[in-house]
């Protein structure tokens, strides 16, 4: 096998620390007819989204994925800093009042719960800090993409078991369909003549009825529908051998599967290869649904 299977389900999560930061990366995955990755991350550091999915794109082909960060700073490690001018104006604004007497001098607990006094982790951090940041998410980031895969790849080992289990029941229906007597030349000519003699008592042109026949067989012959369908299978076995990305090849060629499967039963004349088509379009139709789920 080239590559193994990949699903498109999966749940990853990854922890790291570039002091004073720490962090966690989770990511969840699902169907998807493309790649649709959707970022949540911290205020501050939308700059990293870019780079996040060059990384997804590397890794992956298919699915919607969601990542979410949770950043945090260790405060003991780099203490908050006061905004020194903003407490300075705001001591200014209320002077006045003050000292006119309207209202207490203000005291240090309350001046620090008024919003922006305390500088925000982004606004004390310089540009070399925060490239240096950012890389060392982007590496981790790289590493849950890593876990994801392989989470997604378990899943495609239990569909690459699933599919060619089917694979091999629309294979033995095949068979079974190609040994019917039903699909027989002989037995076509003979169950049409035995109808023609039911309706007309045997009173009919010979050289008639053998052109009849022969248009009639032509048409209820199955042969060729069941020559693609093993072609069908064929390629079915040597995708799955193959490994991701071949989730809309296959999503094709279930079609073509059940294009040949309903044309086989719309042909059938014969209660018994009418059964074996209907098992067949079920086999079909579980195969179709299970490759909604590969990559």
């Amino acid at each position: 096998m080239d590559a193994p299977l990949s699903g498109m389900t999966g749940f990853a999560r990854v922890e790291g620390q570039h002091a004073p930061w720490s962090w966690v990366w989770e990511a969840r995955s699902v169907n998807g007819r493309g790649l649709e990755v959707r970022f949540r991350l911290p205020a501050g550091h939308d700059s990293l989204e870019p780079i996040l999915k060059d990384i997804a794109k590397s890794v992956f082909v298919r699915g919607n994925i969601q990542v979410s960060l949770q950043l945090k700073r260790d405060l003991d490690a780099v203490p908050p800093q006061i905004d020194i001018g903003f407490v300075e104006s705001l001591l200014a604004a209320g002077k006045p009042l003050v000292d006119a007497g309207f209202v207490a001098p203000p005291r240090l607990d309350g001046l620090l719960g008024i919003r922006g006094v305390l500088k925000a982790d982004e606004d004390t951090i310089d540009e070399a800090t925060t490239k240096a940041l950012h890389a060392a998410l982007a590496t981790d980031f790289r590493n849950l993409a890593k876990a994801l895969r392989t989470a997604r790849h378990d899943e495609g080992a239990a569909l690459a078991g699933m599919l060619s289990g089917i694979v091999d029941e629309i294979s033995t229906l095949c068979d079974a369909a190609g040994t019917s007597a039903a699909t027989r030349p002989e037995a076509i000519r003979d169950r049409l003549k035995a109808r023609l003699d039911e309706l007309v008592g045997g009173e009919f042109d010979e050289d008639r009825l053998v052109q009849e026949i022969a248009l009639l067989a032509s048409k209820a012959d199955v042969r060729e529908e069941l020559d693609r369908l093993q072609a069908h299978i064929e390629g079915a076995k040597e995708l799955l051998a193959g490994g991701s990305p071949v989730g809309r090849k296959l999503d094709f060629l279930s079609q073509e599967f059940n294009r040949e499967a309903n044309t086989l039963c719309s042909k059938s004349g014969d209660s018994e290869l009418t059964r074996i088509g209907l098992a067949l379009k079920a086999a079909v139709e579980q195969f179709r649904e299970q490759v909604q789920n590969v990559e």
